[in-house]
C-alpha cells in the first residue's frame, strides 16, 4: 500500500527481500499502489513469486501483465468491489491469479461485501471456460463464517488478516484452526 492508491502505507520490497531467505514458500505480493509499473521489478528482485496488480493502478493492464511475466513472476489481477469482471476479457492469456477484493482495499477489519459472492461465481465460470489453471483468490472480511460461502462460489484461495490476528499472538492458533475447514475445502482435490 502506497498511501496514494489506498490510504495506508505498508511493506515494500526491502521487507520482502529480508523475509525471502527464511522460507521457500511462494511470496504472493498484492500491490495496492499507483503507478504500479515502477514497482514490478523491485518486488520481483526482492523475491516475489506472484505479483498482483489492480487494473486502475496503471493506464495499460495488458502491458503491466506482460511486464510482470517478463520478470519470470506469475501475474495476478485484483478486482475491487466495483471493478467489473469484464476488465479481464482481453487479458486472460496473461493471468495466473484473480483476486476478488471483498472489501474496499486499504484497511483491515472491514466487513465482507456479500455482493462479491456473485462476482466470485461469475469469475469461476469464466475461468473454467478459459480452460486455464487460474487461482481464484478472495481477500477482505474472510472469516470462518464467510469462508465457506467463498469456497462454494468457486474461490480456490483465501486471504485472512484480521480473522487470524484478532486477539493477539495467544489466539493465532485458535483463529487459524477456525478457518481450516474452509481452507481445506479450498485446496482439496475435486472428485
Amino acid at each position: 500500500m502506497d498511501g496514494h492508491f489506498v490510504p495506508n502505507l505498508t511493506i515494500g520490497p526491502g521487507v520482502v527481500k529480508a523475509l525471502r531467505p527464511h522460507t521457500a514458500l511462494p511470496f504472493d505480493v498484492h500491490l495496492m499502489m499507483a503507478p504500479v509499473d515502477p514497482w514490478i521489478l523491485p518486488f520481483r528482485e526482492a523475491g516475489a513469486d506472484i505479483i498482483t496488480v489492480h487494473p486502475e493502478a496503471g493506464p495499460h493492464l495488458h502491458r503491466t501483465l506482460q511486464a510482470i511475466r517478463a520478470t519470470g513472476a506469475r501475474a495476478g489481477v485484483s478486482l475491487n468491489p466495483a471493478t467489473p469482471v469484464a476488465v479481464l476479457e482481453h487479458v486472460w492469456d496473461l493471468v495466473d491469479l484473480v483476486l476478488v477484493m471483498s472489501v474496499n482495499p486499504g484497511f483491515g477489519g472491514q466487513g465482507f461485501i456479500p455482493s462479491q459472492l456473485d462476482k466470485i461465481a461469475a469469475l469461476r465460470a469464466r475461468i473454467d471456460a478459459t480452460g486455464r489453471d487460474i487461482v481464484l483468490e478472495v481477500d477482505g472480511g474472510v472469516t470462518p463464517h464467510t469462508a465457506p460461502a467463498c469456497i462454494a462460489a468457486g474461490a480456490t484461495a483465501l486471504v485472512a488478516g484480521t480473522a487470524v490476528f484478532r486477539g493477539g499472538a495467544d489466539q493465532y492458533g485458535a483463529n487459524i484452526a477456525a478457518l481450516k475447514p474452509a481452507a481445506h475445502a479450498a485446496v482439496a482435490p475435486a472428485g
